[in-house]
């Protein structure tokens, strides 16, 4: 029988039949916000012309504000969009790069953000140059000598990490940002994972660009993210649609701010909606974000732990350089697909004969593969040593997997 969820389970409305072990990858929306959302959706589907004309723009003043205070961002530096992959999009396609221009980027990048920045450089004629940061790694200090390495008088973007998706480390972000920038260097962050994950402060970060989603950590709505564009930038950034904003005769508010604001006729719901999450996320817990950022991270570092012991493997990162996301090795596969997310047969039977769900992937390329846990406020230890169990079965069994050992 599978293991209980923790006792802060019953505030999601995740399938009890299942033991879901991927909060990182889509996060998990709390019933009290969803309801929230729900609410404003009939408040505008009640009266569309005074919630779009009249309601909307106060409505996300006051969550920037909220978004802001946790960020420690300016909040006019603020704006929102679908999700961090849009949110780096919009960087990458305001900026205006010439032939021979360099972006610097991370082998441990996004592939969505890689995708983005080959389109760019293919479109202009400037070129990704990608930093070789080890994996398994010693120590933060790797990150900044791979990346400062591969810096040139050409080099006019570095788009670096704060958490790794796919290796689930931390960027030393604190170092690496003002380095680079002292170079002449804009940093776009990506930093999907980090609300909620990281006690983030922006402010003191001074990065050009960070990109983070609200539906992961934050466990707001899904379509819930932010761009924070430093104000000596925001000249430079338009959003992905161009709408009425751009010819806007109103005086009262920045052409920046109308332009981001108003891309169209869309369900803002989920944006609306951040605060909310950060206030029930926020009292689930006695000591509020600080205690629940600590739970999460100490519950990945024990999951990690289990799960190192039950494969005989060797962490490959210093538990500093962990948030809530691990990443544990397993035996290697060459047969593997490479693109599709899900397709690993261990991932699958890990679904389908246990109801599991937590990623199994090839990274960087078969046959080297990974397993990463990042666990949540709903999730329990007893769930990772279910996994550990599973594991050890399943990859005995040769048609899975490569016995261990």
């Amino acid at each position: 029988m599978p293991p209980p969820p923790s006792e802060l389970a019953h505030h999601w409305t995740i399938d009890p039949e299942v033991t879901f072990l991927n909060h990182g990858a889509f996060g998990a929306c709390p019933r009290e916000v969803l309801a929230y959302q729900s609410e404003l959706r009939a408040r505008l589907e009640r009266n569309p012309m005074e919630f779009f004309l009249h309601e909307l723009e106060p409505l996300l003043d006051e969550a920037r504000q909220r978004l802001g205070a946790f960020l420690r961002a300016d909040p006019e530096e603020l704006v929102f969009v679908d999700n961090a992959t849009t949110a780096v999009n919009t960087v990458l396609r305001s900026l205006r790069f010439e032939p021979g221009d360099e972006l610097l980027t991370t082998s441990h990048a996004y592939n969505a953000v890689n995708n983005a920045l080959r389109a760019v450089a293919e479109r202009s004629g400037a070129r990704v140059v990608v930093a070789q940061v080890p994996f398994p790694i010693g120590g933060p200090e790797q990150v900044t000598e791979a990346v400062l390495g591969r810096v040139t008088p050409r080099t006019r973007l570095a788009v670096v990490d704060h958490v790794t998706s796919s290796t689930g480390i931390l960027f030393p972000l604190e170092t690496l940002v003002p380095l680079l920038q002292g170079e002449g260097v804009d940093v776009l962050v990506d930093g999907a994972h980090a609300p909620g994950m990281l006690p983030l402060d922006l402010r003191a970060l001074g990065a050009a660009y960070y990109a983070g989603n609200c539906h992961k950590w934050l466990c707001s709505p899904k379509g819930a993210a932010f761009l924070q564009i430093r104000r000596d930038r925001q000249s430079l950034i338009r959003p992905l649609t161009i709408s009425h904003g751009a010819n806007s005769p109103r005086t009262d508010r920045s052409r920046f701010r109308l332009e981001f604001d108003w891309v169209g006729t869309q369900d803002d719901s989920a944006v609306l909606s951040v605060p909310r999450a950060l206030e029930v996320v926020g009292r689930m817990l006695p000591g509020g974000w600080p205690e629940v950022r600590a739970r999460n991270d100490a519950l990945a570092r024990r999951a990690r732990t289990i799960l190192c012991e039950a494969l005989g493997v060797a962490p490959p990162c210093p538990e500093s350089m962990l948030g809530s996301l691990a990443t544990v090795p397993l035996p290697t596969r060459a047969d593997l697909p490479v693109s599709l997310p899900d397709s690993d047969p261990l991932q699958l039977a890990l679904r389908e004969r246990y109801r599991i769900e937590v990623p199994v992937f090839a990274w960087p390329a078969p046959p080297r593969r990974w397993i990463r846990v990042s666990p949540a406020l709903h999730n329990s230890e007893g769930q990772y040593r279910y996994l550990a169990e599973a594991l050890r079965e399943l990859l005995a069994d040769g048609a899975i997997a490569p016995p261990l050992g």
